[in-house]
């Protein structure tokens, strides 16, 4: 009796589990090649202005660059001269 009981338990466990862990199929969007013409919209930016002004909020050169570009009130770019984030050791490797 007890063998019997295990062995529904068992294969609860492994019915419940596969179905909570069953994969969707989940077909990835790809963009349609189609032919823009002027009235298309441009498309979405990866970044959007949400505050942040500190290249220690950055995760990375172009965030970085994006933020100095299009948002107000940054302060990464100490000299003015357009490369944000200059003595920031993270980017560094992006420099040279």
């Amino acid at each position: 009796m007890r063998l019997l009981l295990i062995a529904v338990l068992a294969i609860v466990t492994w019915k419940g589990y596969e179905h909570f862990n069953a994969r969707t199929d989940v077909v990835p969007v790809v963009a349609a090649s189609v032919d823009a013409g002027p009235e298309s919209a441009a498309p979405e930016p990866m970044f959007r202005c949400d505050g942040r002004q500190h290249c220690s909020q950055m995760t990375s050169r172009a965030e970085a660059e994006y933020f100095v570009r299009h948002c107000p009130d940054t302060r990464m770019d100490g000299d003015r001269d357009g490369v944000p984030c200059e003595n920031d050791s993270r980017f560094w490797a992006i420099l040279t």
